[in-house]
This record gives structure tokens, sequence and C-alpha cells, in this order.
């Protein structure tokens, strides 16, 4: 991504005019970048969470059994995880819109796979044979699903770098970030659709599959840098002398660094790791990411024990209706703080533990008040959103600014899909125990479970909450000198 200076303004007499004309067509292009990488997110979100809406129908119908329904999810977020670690590399290394398109049309690809394997009946023909399908279908699902977060990401940071943008930073990727919670809107919508209007169910596979197809093919088209079109902003000149500078040094030491796309180089899995709290952020975002998946994944399965099927999914959807404005008012207040998002993410996970005591509790007894149960789900969705939509988002594009990596704009996709993908590797495995667990106990005990993750999430993070609370004289000169140009 861009390091930040200054936005240039016209009475600046060092100005040319040719700088201008690059920050007007700059300015001119953010609404496409940013429609087409959130639409095709979107269309992403619609395919991933369109199985999860069905599963009781692929219980009852389809007849894979409560442990499959598990492990696919699990096998689903493992290579997904490994995938937004490749992923992020694959974008900064190279186009990073066709590695986007790519993943579109392999999501489409594996659902509609998934469909001919529920008609071909093969649960009936050979249970083995059909396990073996269905887990292998969700193992290219996650690999194919997870080039949004990072390379969207990664074309957002090269086209809103302006002084400008950044400032705005938490607000910009906090609406962006909605993409994905109105695609698992959309999915329960039309799931809830298809099944009141008598369809069979497997129409929710496949409408969300063409629908990814499509957006591939409308992806391709976009242009993923600035640079690709001749925009060289000055954001891009300070990199490309920072590169300069550091060739020159390493010349000096006797090593080599090769010049490659003007310039703007990819950085290392190694490098990004090294770039403080990246680890930090990883490993809590995991914990994160796992309340928010076992909802994902298991709040419509929990809702058809006390409803029908149609009514669970329109409920289910108030999570993710939720989740919209947690993710705009962490990333607005935040950068009214000065881009203390630790310590507002902080305040939504305590929050959080409260709403899930007390969901726990209401769980537990045999009728659920529906309006009770909704108000829950609603408000918990909300203190979900936040961490998960600012974390892999603005977050990451703070990190990715990190001094350490002057020289190199092509970092935010490789520290995205770090953080992302240990987090959602670390999510499969606290996924695991859901069925169990619920099965042995209750739901009640999910939800204390995840209790328990969301307060590890949260002491992980605790010594940058006390810094962004007590900022130390480095810290601020630190965040200074990411800044201060030139």
């Amino acid at each position: 991504m861009c390091e930040t200076r200054p936005l240039l303004k016209k009475e600046d007499a060092n100005v040319n005019n040719d700088d201008m004309e690059m920050l007007r067509r700059l300015k001119a292009y953010q609404p496409i970048a940013f429609l087409v990488t959130f639409f095709g997110y979107f269309a992403s979100h619609f395919a991933r969470k369109s199985y999860s809406t069905v599963k009781q129908e692929l219980q009852k119908k389809a007849g894979y059994s409560p442990f499959i329904l598990g492990a696919m999810d699990a096998i689903f977020m493992l290579t997904y995880g490994a995938g937004n670690v490749i992923s992020g590399q694959l974008g900064d290394t190279f186009n990073p819109v066709t590695v986007l398109a790519i993943g579109l049309w392999g999501s489409g690809a594996c659902l509609l796979v998934m469909v001919g394997a529920i008609f071909a009946n093969l649960v009936y023909v050979n249970v083995l044979l059909a396990n073996t399908v269905i887990l292998g279908i969700l193992f290219l699902f996650g690999m194919f699903q997870a080039t949004g977060t990072p390379v969207g990401t990664a074309v957002m940071g090269n086209w809103f770098c302006d002084d400008h943008s950044v400032k705005r930073r938490g607000a910009i990727y906090g609406v962006w970030t909605c993409h994905h919670n109105f695609g698992d809107i959309f999915a329960g919508l039309v799931t809830a659709w298809i099944l009141r209007s008598g369809f069979s169910y497997t129409w929710a596979l496949v409408i969300p599959a063409l629908t990814n197809i499509v957006f591939g093919f409308i992806t391709i088209g976009l242009v993923a840098d600035p640079y690709h079109i001749g925009i060289v902003t000055p954001e891009i000149k300070i990199n490309q002398a920072r590169f300069e500078a550091k060739r020159k040094e390493m010349a000096e030491r006797g090593e080599i660094l090769e010049k490659k796309d003007a310039g703007l180089q990819p950085i290392s899995f190694r490098d990004a790791f090294k770039i403080p709290m990246v680890a930090k952020y990883a490993i809590a975002f995991g914990f994160f990411k796992l309340t928010n998946y076992c909802l994902f994944f298991w709040l419509p399965y929990f809702l058809e024990k006390h409803f029908d099927p149609v009514t669970s999914n329109l409920i289910a959807s108030l999570y993710s209706i939720g989740m919209v404005p947690g993710g705009i008012v962490v990333g607005y207040i935040s950068d009214m703080l000065g881009g203390r998002r630790a310590l507002v993410n902080a305040v939504f996970m305590g929050l959080l533990i409260v709403f899930l005591a007390v969901f726990a509790k209401i769980s537990a007894t045999p009728d659920v008040n529906p309006v009770v149960l909704q108000f829950l789900i609603t408000w918990i969705g909300i203190l979900v959103g936040g961490p998960n939509n600012i974390i892999p988002s603005a977050v990451a594009a703070d990190l990715a600014s990190h001094p350490s990596v002057c020289g190199s704009s092509k970092s935010l996709g490789t520290v995205t899909g770090l953080i992302n993908g240990c987090g959602s590797v670390t999510s499969a495995i606290g996924l695991l125990p859901i069925g169990p667990l619920q099965s042995a106990f209750g739901w009640p005990a999910v939800w204390i479970y995840l209790i328990v993750c969301t307060a590890t999430g949260m002491c992980l993070l605790g010594s940058k909450i006390y810094d962004e609370i007590f900022p130390s004289s480095e810290t601020n000169a630190a965040k200074v000198g990411t800044n201060i140009q030139g």
C-alpha cells in the first residue's frame, strides 16, 4: 500500500499541474475500486453463507450427519486460513484482480459441484464416497474463498492512499467491510424465500454460485493499482525514492536488491511478522473470529430447534444486520481517537462477554422469547462486527504502514493475509469442539466457551490497549515518524 503525505493543494508553490492531475484521476477512480471490490466480496460471502443456511436440509434430505456438517466447517476454515496467507502473497506478487476473479469463479464452481453431488444421492450410494466428496469440495471452496479479504484489502489500499483517505481509514474500511455482512444477510433472505416458495433447497446453492461467476467477470476488468494506468502519485514517488535509498544502502554492504515494478516490491512473510503487533493481532483475531464463525455456522442450526427453517434464517439475519453498524462505529470512533483501534475493540469485546452471558442464560430455557432473542442476536452482531470488520482491514492497513516496510508499497495483502489466515486457522481448531460440546452439555456451554475465547483475545491485545491508553514518548515518536514524509 502507499505511504502517506499531506494532500497536495493548488496553492502549494512546489506542486506542478501534473501532480494535481494525478491526484484528480486518483480521486475519480476511488469509487470504482470501492464498489467493484465491495460487490465482489458481497458475492463471495453470499456463496460462503449459502450452505450453512441449508444445514438442516443437508442433514434431513441429503443424508449428511451432524458430524460431517461440523467437519465441513472445520475443513473450510483450515483451508480458508491457509489460503489467506497464500492469497495475500499472491495478491502482492501478481495482478490482484486476477486473483480475486479466480477466487470468485472457483467459489461458484465448488457450489455447482456440491449441487451435483446432492442430486447424485451419493450418501445413499456410498457414505464414505459421499463424505469424501463433500469434504473435498469444502477444501477447495475454502481456498477460493480466501482471496477476498487480503487481496481486496490490498486493492483498496492501493487506491485509498492519499492523506485525506488515511485519516478516515477506519470509517472507509468500516463501511467497505460491510460487504460480507450484506452478503450474509442476502443469503439468509434468499434461502428463506426459496424455502417459503416451495422450491428445492438446492437453489440456495445454485443462485450464489452463478452470482459469483458473473462477478468474477466484472472484477477482472478492475484496475488494481493507480500505477498501472499511469497515475504516479506523490506517494508512489516517495516509495520509489525510499526503495532506491534502501538499494544503495544494501549495495554498500555488498548486497543486491533487484528493482522490479518501478521499485514497488512485495514484502516476505518473515518481514511481515517482524512488524510490531502483527503476530499478536493474528492470534487474537483467531479468538474473535472463532466467536463470529461459531455464530455464522451454527446460529441457524440452533434457531431451527425452536423455529421453522424460514423463521430461523430470518432471525439469524439479524446477526449479520447488526454487524453492519458495528464495523462502521468502531472505525469512525477509532478515527476520532487518533487511530486507537485496540482500545475501541476492547470495549466492544467487553460488552460482548456480557451479552453472551445473558444469551447463555436465555438459551437454557425451553421456551425462548422471540423478541428477547432477536434483541440479543442483533446486539451480539453489533459487538462482534466491530473488531471482526476492522482488524483485517483498517488495523492491517495501519500495521502495513509501519516504517519497517519503507520501500515497499506491496505489504498490505501479505499483512492482511497473515492476520486473517492465522486467525482462520485458530478459529478452525476452535470450531471442532462446538458440536461435541453442544451434544454433551447443551447450548449454554457453547456460549460460555465463546466467552472464554473472547476474553483470551482481549488479553493478547493487553499491551497494545495499555499503550493506547498511556502512550509513551517512544510510541508518540514512532507514530509521528510513520506520517512524516520526505
